[in-house]
Order: C-alpha cells, then sequence, then structure tokens
C-alpha cells in the first residue's frame, strides 16, 4: 500500500469519526487485511467512559451471530484486531462494507453502537472464468462485426476492481469497452479489418484485464479465433435488456422469460441458440435456458436475505459463431420466511428483591432478516410477572422490573419474551428467561400462636422440658435462621431466668428450677425470635406457665388452737338434744383443688357411741340423748384429711365435759387436768388453787394476748401469701367467720367459777374474756345462783346474736 493510499485513509477515518462522534455514535475505518492485534481506536476515549468503568460495568462486544472480528482490550479501553478480515469473504460486492457491532455495559446497563467500515485493498487480481476462448469468424464478416468477450473477475471493489482491457496483437481486432450499470464494463471484440482465410486461418490473440490498484494487478486470457467460410449475418437480440422478478424460494422450473434473437442468413446458417455466459457469476448456476427456445427457467433456490437481484448475460448465436448478447436483469421479491431472532445480550445470576421499579434487568435484540413490513418486529413478555419490556432502537429491547419483587411469594420467573413479524401470514419466535430472585431481610421470625399457655407440675425436677415455641422466618438460609432469647423480666422480684431458660436454637423451654405452687401460681414472660439478617428483624410473643398444684401440703387445723398445758374444754349440758353441736373443727388445706377439699372423721373417742363428726364441715354432734351414766369427762380425737393422691391428714384433741353444773365441772375438769396430780387429796388442790389464782389470773390475760397475737399474726401470714391459698376451705352453709377467728356462728361464752370454801357448793362467777377457755380464778366478786347463771347465758347468747 503506497504512501498515498494510507494517507486518504488516515483522512477518510478521521472524517468518519468526527462524523459519528456528532451523531452520537462511534464509526472507524479501517482497512481489511490488518493483522491480528492491530489498533482500530481508542474506544474509551471516543466514548467518554473512564478505564474504571469499562471494568467495573464488565464491557463486553456484542454481535450477534456473526463472526467476532474485534476484541475489547478493557484495560487500555481500545479495540483491536482479533481476526484478519477479508472484506471480499465477508461482503462480497457489496458497499460499503461495515460491522456492526454494540458495547454493553452493566450496573447500569448501557450499550453504544459501533461501526467500523472495512476498506477494500487491491489484494485480488482480475481472473478470467474460462482459460480460453474460441471463435469461428467467417471470411465474409465485415469490419465492425462484435464479438462478445467473457469479462474478467476482480473480488475487489472500488478503483481495485477492473478498470481497462488490452489486446495484443491488435492487427485484425480492437477492443470496445462500454460501462454497465453496476459498474462493471462489457467487453466486445470488433473486427477491423476483413480476414482472409486463405492468408491465416488461425489467429491467436492476448487479452489482458488491469485493475486500478497501486500497483495495479492484471489477468490474462487468451483468445483463438479460427477463420470460416461466409456467413456473414449475426444474430440480433430483440431487446437489449429483459427485466423480470421472482419470489424468493420459487420453485425450480419456474419460467422467468423468454430471450428472443433474429438472424438475416437463411438455412443453417440462420438457426439461433442461446447460452448463458459463464461471466453472469453465480446467477450462471441459478438460471438454465433452453439453448432451442431462449425460455429462461429457474434452476436453483434464490434467497433475498443473500442477493436482491441478478444479471444474466445471455448470448444468441448463430452456427457460424455469431453472435449477440443482451442481459436479463431478476429482481427477486422478499417473501417472509425469517422468523425473528432474539438474542439476550446480558443475562443477569440473580436480581435482588429489593430492586426499583424501572431498573433495567437486561438487554435483548430482534433481528429479522426479511424487508420491509416482513422485517418489523414487535415483542412482548407473559403477563403477571413485574416486568415489561420497552423498545429502545434498531431492534433493541429494554427489560425492566415493572412491579416490586418479593422472593417469598414468587423465587424464580420465567420471561417468555415473544417475538412477532408484520408479514402476512406473520411469523414469531419466542425466547424463555429464567431470573432468579435473591433473598433481602425483610420478614421478621412469626411465632405460631399469637401467646403461648402451658401448665407445669410443682415440684418439678431443675432442667425438665416445659414446651417448645416455634418461630418461623419466610425468608431464605442465613435470613430464616431463627434464635430464641429470654427477655429480661422479674416475677416476684425473681428474674424470670432464674425460673425458666430457652435454647437459642430449637426454642425449648426448660424449667431452671423447682416451682411452688404456693408461692407461684402462675407468671408470664416474652420470648424475643430473632433472624440471622444484617440487620436483623425480631419479634416477640408472650408465655404464661400455670403451676399445677400438688398435694404437698397437709391441713392445718385453725380451731381449736392446740396448746401443750392448756386446759380447754367444750361443755355439754346433759340435758342436750340429739344433734346439740358441741363444737367445729375448722382447718385448711393451702393446697388448691381437689388437694383442698377436706372430710373430718372421728378417729378415737371415749364413747363413740355419743358423737359424730360432719365429714364435709367438721361439726361435732351428739348422736344420742346423753345419761347420767356418760362420764363427764370426754376426749375426741378427730382426723383432717383431704383429697389428694396420696393425701394427707392432721388431728386434733377435743376435751369435751359433760355437766349441768358448774361445780361438777370444776371438779372433773380438774380432775381431767390434773388426774394423776391432785386425785388423792382435793383439799390440797383447793388451797394450791387458792395460792396461784393470781399467778393464773395474770396467766390468762398474758394467754389471751398471746392468742390474740397469734391469730393477728396468723391473718397477716394468710394475708401476705394469699396468693398461695387461692382455694377457701368447704364451710358449712350455716357457718360464719366471727371476728376472723374462724369461731362458730354462735359465740359460746363458758363462765369460769371457783368455790371460795371448800366447805361451800356455791360458785363464784367471773367474766369470761369471750374465749371458750375454762381458768381457776380467784378475783371474782360475785356469787351467783343457778337461775342468775343461766339468765346470765341467756343474755351473752343475745349479745352475740
Amino acid at each position: 500500500m503506497s504512501d498515498r493510499t494510507m494517507a486518504r485513509q488516515v483522512l477518510l477515518f478521521i472524517w468518519f469519526l468526527s462524523l459519528s462522534s456528532a451523531l452520537g455514535q462511534v464509526s472507524y475505518s479501517i482497512p481489511e487485511e490488518m493483522a491480528k492485534g492491530s489498533l482500530v481506536g481508542n474506544i474509551a476515549q471516543d466514548l467518554g467512559l473512564d478505564l474504571k468503568r469499562l471494568k467495573s460495568g464488565k464491557a463486553s462486544i456484542y454481535t450477534g451471530d456473526s463472526a467476532e472480528y474485534i476484541e475489547l482490550n478493557k484495560d487500555r479501553g481500545v479495540l483491536l484486531i482479533k481476526d484478519r478480515i477479508d472484506r471480499e469473504a465477508l461482503c462480497g460486492l457489496t458497499t460499503p462494507c461495515a460491522l456492526h457491532l454494540q458495547i454493553t455495559l452493566e450496573n447500569p446497563m448501557e450499550f453504544y453502537s459501533v461501526t467500523i467500515e472495512i476498506e477494500d485493498v487491491n489484494d485480488n487480481a482480475p481472473v478470467f472464468t474460462v482459460k480460453e476462448m474460441k471463435f469461428d469468424i467467417s471470411e465474409s464478416s465485415l469490419a465492425g462485426a462484435k464479438f462478445v468477450l467473457e469479462r474478467a473477475v476482480d473480488d475487489d471493489v472500488g478503483i481495485n476492481g477492473v478498470q481497462s482491457y488490452s489486446l495484443h496483437p491488435a492487427d485484425n481486432f480492437v477492443l470496445n469497452t462500454q460501462d454497465l450499470p453496476d459498474g462493471s464494463k462489457n467487453v466486445e471484440l470488433i473486427l477491423q479489418k476483413p480476414l482472409d482465410r486463405e492468408k491465416q486461418e488461425h489467429i491467436s490473440l492476448l487479452l489482458t484485464a488491469v485493475d486500478g490498484g497501486d500497483p495495479s494487478m492484471s489477468g490474462t486470457m487468451p483468445i483463438v479465433i479460427t477463420v470460416e467460410d461466409a456467413n456473414d449475418n449475426a444474430p440480433v437480440c430483440f431487446l437489449p435488456v429483459y427485466k423480470t422478478s421472482i419470489a424468493e424460494n420459487s420453485p425450480k422450473g419456474m419460467i422467468l422469460t423468454t430471450v428472443k434473437a433474429s438472424d438475416a442468413d437463411q438455412g443453417q446458417n440462420g438457426k439461433i441458440e442461446y447460452y448463458i455466459l459463464k461471466s453472469s457469476g453465480v446467477a450462471s448456476n441459478l438460471f438454465e435456458i433452453d439453448k432451442n427456445e431462449g425460455v429462461l427457467r429457474l434452476s436453483g433456490d434464490t434467497d433475498y436475505e443473500r442477493v436482491k437481484h441478478y444479471q444474466i448475460d445471455v448470448q444468441a448465436r448463430d452456427p457460424g459463431r455469431h453472435s449477440d448478447t443482451c442481459k436479463v436483469i431478476v429482481d427477486v421479491i422478499d417473501v417472509n420466511d425469517n422468523k425473528p431472532v432474539i438474542n439476550i445480550m446480558s443475562k443477569p445470576s440473580a436480581l435482588s428483591e429489593d430492586l426499583k421499579v424501572g431498573t433495567v434487568v437486561t438487554m435483548l435484540n430482534a433481528l429479522d432478516l426479511d424487508s420491509g413490513e416482513n422485517g418489523k418486529v414487535q415483542c412482548s413478555i407473559n403477563d403477571n410477572v413485574p416486568f415489561t419490556l420497552k423498545p429502545t432502537a434498531n431492534n433493541f429491547f429494554s427489560l425492566v422490573t415493572d412491579g416490586d419483587l418479593d422472593r417469598e411469594r414468587e423465587a424464580e420467573f420465567n420471561i417468555i419474551v415473544t417475538c412477532v413479524d408484520e408479514g402476512v401470514p406473520s411469523l414469531s419466535s419466542s425466547v424463555t428467561l429464567s431470573l432468579q430472585i435473591s433473598d433481602v431481610n425483610d420478614n421478621a421470625p412469626v411465632f405460631e400462636k399469637n401467646s403461648y399457655e402451658v401448665s407445669c407440675q410443682e415440684n418439678n425436677t431443675p432442667g425438665l422440658y416445659i414446651f417448645t415455641v416455634r418461630a418461623r422466618d419466610a425468608d431464605f438460609n442465613q435470613n430464616a435462621r431463627v434464635s430464641y432469647i429470654l427477655e429480661d423480666s422479674s416475677v416476684n422480684g425473681v428474674p424470670v431466668s432464674s425460673l425458666v431458660s430457652i435454647s437459642a436454637d430449637s426454642g425449648v423451654i426448660h424449667a431452671v428450677r423447682s416451682l411452688d405452687y404456693e408461692h407461684i401460681k402462675d407468671f408470664q414472660f416474652r420470648v424475643k425470635a430473632q433472624d440471622g439478617g444484617s440487620p436483623p428483624l425480631s419479634s416477640n410473643v408472650s408465655v404464661r406457665i400455670i403451676i399445677l398444684d400438688q398435694n404437698d401440703n397437709a391441713p392445718q387445723v385453725l380451731y381449736p388452737v392446740q396448746s401443750g398445758g392448756s386446759v380447754v374444754s367444750e361443755i355439754v349440758p346433759r340435758s342436750a338434744d340429739v344433734g346439740y353441736l358441741v363444737t367445729k373443727v375448722v382447718a385448711v388445706d393451702v393446697d388448691s383443688g381437689q388437694n383442698a377439699w377436706l372430710s373430718y372423721k372421728l378417729q378415737k373417742a371415749t364413747d363413740r357411741a355419743l358423737f359424730e363428726v360432719g365429714l364435709q364441715n367438721g361439726e361435732i354432734r351428739t348422736v344420742r340423748q346423753v345419761t347420767d351414766k356418760d362420764a363427764v369427762k370426754q376426749r375426741l380425737t378427730v382426723v383432717v384429711e383431704d383429697n389428694g393422691q396420696p393425701s394427707r391428714s392432721a388431728t386434733v384433741n377435743v376435751n369435751v365435759a359433760l355437766a349441768d353444773s358448774f361445780t361438777e365441772v370444776l371438779s372433773e375438769f380438774t380432775d381431767f387436768t390434773h388426774d394423776k396430780e391432785y386425785n388423792d387429796n382435793l383439799t390440797f388442790y383447793l388451797v394450791l388453787a387458792l395460792a396461784v389464782v393470781s399467778f393464773l389470773f395474770i396467766v390468762s390475760i398474758i394467754a389471751i394476748l398471746s392468742v390474740k397475737c397469734y391469730r393477728w399474726r396468723r391473718e397477716r401470714m394468710f394475708y401476705k401469701s394469699g396468693a398461695n391459698l387461692p382455694v377457701i376451705p368447704y364451710y358449712p352453709p350455716l357457718y360464719a367467720d366471727v371476728g376472723g377467728t374462724g369461731t362458730l356462728q354462735h359465740v359460746y361464752n363458758y363462765d369460769v367459777c371457783r368455790t371460795t370454801d371448800s366447805r361451800k357448793s356455791d360458785l363464784k362467777f367471773v367474766r369470761p374474756y369471750s374465749e371458750s377457755i375454762i381458768s381457776l380464778d380467784t378475783s371474782g366478786t360475785q356469787t351467783l345462783t343457778n337461775a342468775q347463771r343461766e339468765k346470765l347465758v341467756e343474755d351473752l347468747d343475745d349479745q352475740v346474736r
């Protein structure tokens, strides 16, 4: 290549580059046959892109289905020759010859169009399709007779194509060239001087074709002429050019047209035969002509997308080798025989579910090789997907998000892209694009229930399994991994973590220590479920544990109060009727439910036939009439038993005195309480009683105050532990708690009496301290008769009522 040609190409390159920049795209111009690795252009500079953007955007070249001749060096930002480019193999005779490619970038998706024009280099010499041409020319041929010669074929185009022909020697013949509309030249051999067979029967000529390259290249073809005897008229075609058209993919044998020619000679010299010249190129293989009739038929397959029109050289020749040539131009009509071809330029590996609406996911190219309406393409995607397809330019489409993505609702989308051309009938093609949705931590764990309530037996062993809470997270992998945490709280001032624990992985709740129903009947705490996302999401739930009671407490007897040294007795008159209420045993059980249901039984009695105990209410009543034979002293042992499994019980001793007079009561009571010590010497006992009566009075006062304080402390204790004693013990319908002491419905006031002299039978009464206690007291100030005593008792009963 000369310096002048190189300079011209550089100027042309600069002109294309400036024009492309103005139009918003990049174009380059390079000669063919450049070596691999040769520089095409600095694409980063020309597009105004940073080299970092080329790398981060994963810049790539998209060429469709064509071969890749150009490669992108992302480190330098330049386009290089990847493979040798042969313009003739790439474009044939088409001019201009250009490569069209797109450069795509990701994150965000961008693409740029690049056009590279391939300039022809004079690398092909003219070639004749036949090795030799022979003519039989009559010696009677007149000067000016024409003989069409085969044209030389040069794969180069433009100035590098065939530019001139020369003939040697040129004694009898000269060349005549005519420029054709397609840029080629029609070459004719013209007889300049008459021939004389007798002088020279055979003439050898050499036809040379020269192209316009620098340096120029040439090709030669020998011509052998045999001089024949007179046939002095050549055939003449009716038309110099015949035009016809044919639809692509037409069946073989289809008639295109009929070529006609005439010859003024007669007989054998006027017979015309028709031939297709080899100079027609590929057309000579696609068409055939009836040599006798001149009917031109299709003999091969036509494809509009490959060749849009053909020029056929038909020669009309008589037996004397005289001939005339006409052209047949065949235009190929496009038929909608190509489906759109869909190319996905880049496919993302996965889409984040938090993508914003309008984000470009990928780009598609739909190409239809047909032309006109047949090549127009409309593309669409299937419904009910959060995507839409937007056209950009030159049959490029962008797939963008059209709605919110939610991996939990749809983890994968199969996008069916369908492209339809506008031909009749239309053709379509489709491709399925599978898009995976990657997870984002946008869902908090959700418990199976809004709250949990579970029961647990008291007195459990530490570490006992109670139950399991479960929460599910709709996210995926690490974002769905749930950990359980016990939130800080306290129960009656005690941290809840000292009562229960929870497994962080499984949500299993265990008891940390033994639980006591009497101290805590139920407690509540909150469990937090937290996922493994970043940042983590959480939710909590309320858990209530109800402690179930066990029969681990024996009944407690509240009345009568048992004291080791006190003398306590219930007085029953001998005139008492059957069913007379002697007293009532009152007991409670701090357990609950059936464990607190109490029953009363008479275990021991001085006379079991005289008394009975109510099974449910603990009332001690007489079952028969008291007689004089019954002993004054009666000792009853009552068993209070709960209904638990196994049951627990308590016993209480009740002393009963059967007497109508206090003298009898006192004597028997004295014997009862000090049977072994004073039975032999009653007088000594009375004297001793007088000596210590003052002391006993003081003791009585202290005892009363002690009992009051004791009961007050018991009330406080039951008040404070009210949560531990939720079950009220069973009381009979007529029972009422008077003064908070749990005594009978009627207050039975017993008079304590003494004698002022051992020889007197009258007794002095002292007003009792509203306690059912018989005390020996020396501080009495009044001696009452039996009538007065009875009236006093009635008054006391009225006061109570």
